[in-house]
């Protein structure tokens, strides 16, 4: 019996990297702590984010598991399906608070966009990889626009957080495959200057964040309110916190989305600068390893596909981070690993998955 657990053991962690896990484990234990107190004690609410959580891990094991070059076959079929997908929310979508980002399959609703946070970096990687001996300005302007379809379509929707962030992902891909910076500089320079037309482009809404990011005492009970009380909360945390379950604007219910997008905010009135500078550690900790992985990674594929990984969970942390400290626009990125809900915690175990199998799978790789 003790030498079948034994095999069983083995068996459920020879692709599990243990460092990436214990950094994973001690987010998701601080994010219940938080999410606790942010619900007013509500267990349900948290026995629903550790089903979650148990779903995301299952997740990760599953894409441990699989080589990185069959997850290299999944590229191209993958992406097509998730543009198809998104084509067809742009034509038969469902309308949910005046956005169409749900498509009806039936049996349930599916977000397409969620998809893409994986298949565009997947489809992206695949692309340098098959065309490294003979990378030209034509491949990166390729690429670039097969990144340009998905992100048109989510704008469409529209959803500029989830458009933001897959934008990242193969951005960052598009730079780590060696883009050169004097292009970086030209295609700097022209965004700079399509500004003007790009607010033009904006909806009212996304408009007024930015508004209301450089004065939201212009509206302090309407498009401001979120970030004056986010920044207050965060602020009043002081050097050591009110106390877990003690935060004053979390439990007098000031903080919106207090759950949610803007769970930090009660994390650090009640932790403080202190707990805030332990959650930084944390993150960069997980970080850190992440880029190892990437280093160490055998196979330009691999490397593309982690550094996207890695970089776009960086994205994450600083966006949410930045949004509730009223240092950037509310877009609605979730704090990743801590914020409640089961869609954004699958797609990050999922990458983390991809992670391990980079770095576990890497001695079974032609170099």
């Amino acid at each position: 019996m003790p030498s079948i657990l034994l095999r069983l053991s083995r068996f459920m962690t020879r692709h599990i990297d243990g460092v990436l896990l214990s950094a994973v484990f001690l987010l998701m234990f601080t994010g219940l702590l938080a999410l606790l107190s942010a619900s007013n004690g509500n267990y349900a609410r948290v026995s629903g984010q550790m089903m979650n959580m148990m779903v995301a891990l299952a997740v990760m094991w599953v894409f441990a598991n699989i080589p990185p070059h069959y997850l290299m076959r999944l590229a191209v079929p993958l992406f097509a399906t998730g543009c198809l997908l998104l084509i067809g929310v742009a034509v038969a979508g469902d309308v949910v608070n005046g956005a169409r980002r749900w498509l009806d399959i039936g049996v349930t609703r599916i977000q397409p966009s969620e998809l893409m946070k994986i298949a565009v970096p997947l489809m992206l990687a695949w692309y340098f990889n098959r065309n490294e001996a003979s990378l030209r300005l034509r491949n990166y302007a390729i690429a670039t626009v097969m990144l340009s379809v998905p992100v048109a379509l989510i704008l469409r929707q529209p959803d500029l957080g989830t458009a933001l962030l897959i934008s990242a992902s193969g951005g960052y891909l598009i730079f780590l495959a060696g883009l050169p910076w004097r292009i970086i500089a030209a295609l700097t320079a022209a965004g700079l200057a399509s500004l003007p037309f790009a607010w033009s482009a904006m909806h009212d809404y996304q408009r007024q964040r930015v508004l209301t990011l450089l004065d939201p005492s212009a509206d302090p009970l309407g498009s401001g309110y979120h970030t004056i009380q986010s920044t207050i909360a965060v602020g009043s945390g002081g050097l050591l916190g009110k106390g877990w379950m003690n935060g004053t604007q979390t439990h007098l219910d000031f903080i919106p989305e207090r759950t949610t997008d803007f769970i930090f905010a009660v994390y650090a009135e009640e932790f403080g600068l202190l707990g805030n500078a332990v959650l930084l550690a944390m993150y960069l900790f997980l970080l850190g390893r992440a880029m190892v992985i990437t280093a160490n990674a055998p196979t330009l594929f691999a490397r593309l596909l982690a550094g996207s990984i890695t970089l776009t969970f960086f994205t994450y942390a600083f966006v949410n981070i930045g949004m509730v400290s009223g240092i950037l626009p509310v877009v609605g990125v979730p704090l990743p690993l801590i914020s409640y809900g089961g869609t954004s915690l699958v797609s990050i175990c999922l990458g983390f998955g991809i992670l391990m199998s980079i770095h576990t799978h890497k001695k079974l790789v032609q170099t």
